[in-house]
């Protein structure tokens, strides 16, 4: 079926409250594993129901935020999430007391009972509680919508954030300047929006905290995110060697730049976003000729990815182009009663279009491999496991670069393995300044800023902030990031997913099935592993152990200290 024949009703909410009851009892009163089993397996399609009503609504606002009909729908949910998760509660708790235990766990394994235990540390069935989840959803929404509803003045033009993106990394060092002045002025523009919704959102996560007998947020925050095998004291170590293995490498391809470019090192952020004098890799071809050149790429890939891809295609599974009243950035989800991924994107002619086909695809493909499996929550697995899929997905995509680049190949090759380099810092960044922010949620926005201006001095010493765009230069750059608003502590599964990334890229360059052996051994697991039992299983190494970080980059290093740029630049 079509994305576009999939029909919506908003469910009635006093029923699904009364269904989830009703199975909750049943599941309480079963007098053997048998019974108990049948109610476990009748709402696990309730759940997929129920997400696959949310999602379809989800989906359809972010294509279009000015939807009268589907912003209401939105609104809908985002009220009714808060209020069915008490019901959700209560079938947690009683699985967990459920006497057929021992039985669940030897066909589903034990792992929902870990995630179900904290899951519980989660909510207060309490009004006041549910009251505040609510307002969260809506100050969240009310920042992504602002985003969205940017109109931005450039030559003569009007844009939104996500078309503006190609002005600013232009060849031309005055109109990628312009560019970058026009998007910070605008920030500006709703600087006081931006303040007061991160405001209200840090403290109303820092009382809910509390609420649950936490010292602040940050504790709810790692639940919220299932963080089920490791702890706040791993995260702090990865960064540490973040901080002594990837910085001095990303610190050298900055400074390699800035001679290629003709500046000054350190330089602004207009000038970093520009990677070669002669203009950054930029796709060879049409929207359509791209998604054509990823279907030959996952023909060539495996039988698995050749349907899958055919599937997302046919289906209409995938809505990339940029339009008005889009929500900005990218995104895979699932619609479970069809068992099919979507894929969200903002093609916009730079290299992140074709990244866009092979990462989120990378997601798209682990959930089609996974979309039958029971329960629900083992389709996928956690945030950081999740992000393994996808950009592991884009080192394999790598041998396909001239389809994709044409006589950009050689620059995107060198961009793609620098550029996973370079955003480990940034990414440990956006998480080390949540950790701060959470911990001190007393500080003004005004302080807010001057902590990520410290951070940048350690994590991005190549960032010069006392250049021409204030936006930039007062330390306000983390607005610009979606998931510091609407999705606390998430980013830094991309940086733990890119070190584990990374280790695939050192495999496909030594023997490319091994490495494909190896990912669909990740793959195929799902979610019925946490992270760290996913990457032992797959026979990969934890991006918590140092030696990861330090081998990488030592590989890396060999690699782009003998790419050859001649004629590049």
């Amino acid at each position: 079926m079509k994305f576009s024949e999939m029909s919506y009703t908003r469910p009635d909410l006093e029923d699904l409250k009364n269904r989830m009851s009703t199975l909750t009892a049943s599941l309480r009163a079963a007098e053997d594993y048998q019974q108990a089993r049948e109610v476990f397996l009748e709402k696990d399609q309730l759940n997929r129901h129920v997400e696959t009503l949310s999602m379809l609504v989800s989906i359809r606002h972010s294509i279009d935020t000015r939807d009268e009909f589907y912003s209401a729908e939105q609104d809908f949910w985002n009220a009714a999430m808060p209020e069915l998760e008490e019901f959700v509660q209560e079938w947690t708790l009683a699985l967990l007391e459920n006497p057929f235990r021992d039985a669940f766990e030897e066909e589903f394994g034990n792992l929902m009972f870990v995630n179900a235990e904290i899951a519980l540390k989660t909510f207060l069935p309490t009004e006041e509680f549910i009251t505040a989840m609510k307002e969260e959803n809506d100050v969240s929404n009310a920042y992504e919508k602002l985003l969205a509803s940017a109109a931005i003045p450039f030559e003569g033009g009007v844009y939104t954030l996500s078309q503006l993106t190609p002005f600013k990394s232009d060849p031309d060092d005055e109109r990628r300047l312009t560019a970058w002045k026009a998007e910070g002025q605008w920030y500006k523009d709703n600087q006081d929006k931006l303040d007061e919704f991160y405001d209200r959102l840090v403290h109303l996560r820092d009382r809910l905290g509390r609420m649950l007998g936490y010292d602040g947020f940050t504790q709810l925050g790692y639940y919220r995110m299932g963080r089920n095998c490791y702890s706040k004291e791993d995260v702090e170590k990865f960064r540490s060697a973040v901080i002594k293995y990837v910085v001095p490498v990303a610190d050298q391809v900055f400074r390699r730049q800035a001679d290629r470019l003709g500046k000054n090192y350190p330089m602004s952020y207009a000038d970093n976003c520009l990677e070669f004098r002669s203009g950054n890799p930029r796709p060879d071809g049409s929207p359509d000729e791209i998604l054509a050149a990823a279907m030959d790429f996952y023909r060539a890939l495996s039988p698995e990815t050749e349907v899958f891809f055919r599937t997302m295609l046919e289906g209409e599974l995938m809505n990339v182009l940029s339009t008005e009243g889009k929500q900005a950035g990218g995104y895979c989800t699932g619609i479970p009663d069809y068992e099919v991924p979507f894929i969200f994107a903002n093609f916009n002619g730079t290299q992140g279009d074709v990244e866009v086909v092979t990462h989120e695809a990378g997601h798209a493909f682990a959930s089609w491999m996974n979309r039958t499996r029971i329960p629900l929550e083992y389709v996928w697995p956690s945030m950081e496991a999740c992000e393994v899929h996808s950009m592991s997905m884009e080192f394999f995509a790598e041998p396909w670069s001239e389809r994709f680049f044409g006589r950009d190949a050689r620059k995107f090759l060198y961009s793609h393995l620098s550029g996973a380099l370079t955003f480990l810092p940034y990414g440990t960044m956006v998480d080390h300044f949540q950790h701060i922010v959470y911990e001190k949620p007393v500080l003004t926005p005004k302080q807010r800023h001057t902590v990520w201006k410290e951070l940048s001095g350690i994590y991005l010493p190549w960032m010069k902030l006392d250049g021409e765009i204030p936006f930039y230069a007062d330390g306000e750059a983390w607005q610009r990031q979606h998931h510091i608003y609407s999705s606390p502590f998430y980013y830094i599964d991309y940086c733990l997913a890119q070190t584990v990334a990374l280790q695939f890229w050192k495999m496909i360059g030594e023997d490319r099935e091994n490495a494909w052996r190896h990912y669909m051994a990740y793959t195929q697991q799902g979610g019925s592993r946490t992270f760290t039992d996913l990457l032992k299983h797959a026979g990969l190494q934890s991006p918590f152990e140092e030696d990861c970080l330090r081998s990488v980059c030592e590989k890396a290093t060999a690699f782009l200290d003998a790419f050859d740029l001649s004629g590049i630049q």
